[in-house]
């Protein structure tokens, strides 16, 4: 199973970690996503870092390209921001990262930008240790959970979703609502936030709105977005951020990509995502598989 390959992977990654912490890997810059250098089936490419992905996905704009051809495994209901399909999976796929090789399995079929980058790396790969993103750097790292105790340095509240151990994290919205929003590294805008809460708020009204189109893991659709004046994340306070909301009449899924029921997360409802216009500004440290996530700036 494509865990238990990933899992194996990691495991001879830590084995060459000095105390516990890989070297910074330099990160690409790419329409919001932040991207490291990696072999497909020998071809030089790029994949993505998801934490708000439940599976690992290969790009199909890529596989086209290359006119490539792997044995198909169980399909799967992927559900993205904008609609729901049924997908194939892909096994047996070549890919050599971090010097190592390896064959990944259980490969989603997914679209995303361009041709140039292949994978999408979620839960499967990002369960097994704690990584630290240093957005305004663009680089990344590893750690070992024996070699840091992050819940010493908490300084976000983040918990992991009931069905799908994805992190969610708390916000607050112009000093007027708390919500809770799926932390997505794989997410290109600030917030994506259900409508329903900037109506009730007023801010469609109150705040000049754009209108334009995203594009998710299953097709485009149709956005309202404006600038929310005060946004609260921890121990930090952001002005003027970002917020897409579905146009009105849409039907958007937000927070969810797979089939199954994550709208209610241990009693709490995940209201939209948070992704990298917000998280640009600091250095994440996040342990997926406990919940705990930390949120520092870059030194001067």
């Amino acid at each position: 199973m494509f865990l238990k390959s990933v899992t194996i992977l990691f495991c001879i990654i830590c084995h060459s970690l000095h105390a516990g912490v890989s070297e910074w890997v330099t990160m690409t810059l790419e329409n919001g996503h932040m991207k490291f250098p990696v072999l497909v089936e020998g071809i030089e490419t790029m994949a993505i870092v998801d934490s708000g992905a439940q599976i690992n996905g290969l790009n199909e704009s890529f596989k086209r390209k290359h006119n490539l051809d792997f044995a198909e495994g169980r399909p799967i209901k992927l559900v993205g921001v904008h609609g729901k399909e049924n997908r194939p999976t892909y096994n047996g796929v070549s890919v050599e990262m971090f010097g190592l090789k390896t064959k990944l399995n259980s490969l989603g079929s997914i679209n995303f930008g361009g041709d140039n980058s292949a994978l999408v790396l979620g839960a499967g790969f990002l369960q097994n240790y704690i990584v630290q993103i240093d957005y305004p750097n663009e680089k990344m790292r590893f750690v070992t959970r024996d070699s840091m105790k992050l819940h010493d340095f908490v300084n976000v509240r983040v918990k992991s979703q009931k069905d799908t151990g994805r992190p969610i994290i708390k916000v607050n919205l112009n000093n007027q609502t708390d919500v809770w929003l799926l932390l997505d590294t794989g997410a290109t805008s600030g917030v994506f936030l259900e409508r329903s809460v900037a109506s009730k708020n007023g801010w469609l009204d109150k705040y000049p709105v754009v209108s334009s189109k995203s594009q998710g893991a299953i097709s485009h659709g149709a956005t309202d977005t404006f600038s929310l004046p005060t946004f609260k994340i921890g121990p930090y306070e952001l002005e003027n951020v970002t917020v897409d909301v579905g146009s009105e009449g849409s039907i958007t899924n937000v927070g969810s990509q797979v089939d199954t029921s994550f709208s209610r997360i241990k009693g709490t409802t995940v209201r939209g995502l948070l992704g990298y216009d917000v998280l640009k500004h600091f250095i994440l440290t996040l342990d997926y598989k406990r919940g705990q996530a930390h949120l520092g700036l870059p030194p001067n």
